[in-house]
């Protein structure tokens, strides 16, 4: 599957009970919100669209790519506090052409079909730019590690492991 191409990582803050992931959209700070915050082992990334490293909409009038760029910024907000795809347990998925959500639908299984989080598709009548076609928020909860931690923040550099459950 294609992927977006890749910009730094904005710096995390925290006010020690919370930690908080920008990822420098105009919006952040005029609104009032952080792209992600990690409370204890639990993520949630805000409605999250395809806007790419450049500021721009990626993929205009194409629902799949779209899709691939959103979940391309969801992994980049993770990957910035410390945790990864594979801790999501439930995703809310914003299309404004249901018609359409089959193209959706392909990008999110090939990233989600080993994963299988709690999901919700809704039609809506429009999202913030006419240009969007997708809006995704995610709500991650790292698993514990041996001895009772969790995954948390990772020292810069730091691969995290992945686990996958059977069913």
């Amino acid at each position: 599957m294609p992927r977006s191409p890749r910009k730094p990582l904005p710096k995390r803050r925290s006010d020690g009970a919370r930690e908080r992931y920008s990822s420098g959209s105009r919006w952040e700070p005029v609104v009032g919100y952080s792209r992600a915050v990690r409370v204890g082992p639990r993520v949630y990334v805000s409605g999250t669209t395809a806007f790419g490293p450049d500021g721009a909409i990626v993929g205009v009038g194409d629902p799949y790519r779209q899709t691939v760029q959103v979940l391309d910024n969801l992994d980049r907000a993770l990957s910035a506090l410390g945790s990864e795809r594979a801790a999501i347990v439930r995703l809310r998925i914003f299309v404004t052409d249901v018609g359409r959500s089959g193209e959706v639908t392909r990008a999110l299984g090939e990233r989600f079909r080993p994963i299988r989080p709690a999901m919700t598709l809704v039609g809506v009548a429009g999202l913030i730019e006419p240009e969007m076609l997708v809006e995704i928020e995610a709500d991650a909860e790292d698993l514990p590690r041996p001895g009772g931690r969790t995954r948390g923040p990772r020292p810069p550099g730091s691969r995290a492991a992945t686990a996958h459950r059977g069913e």
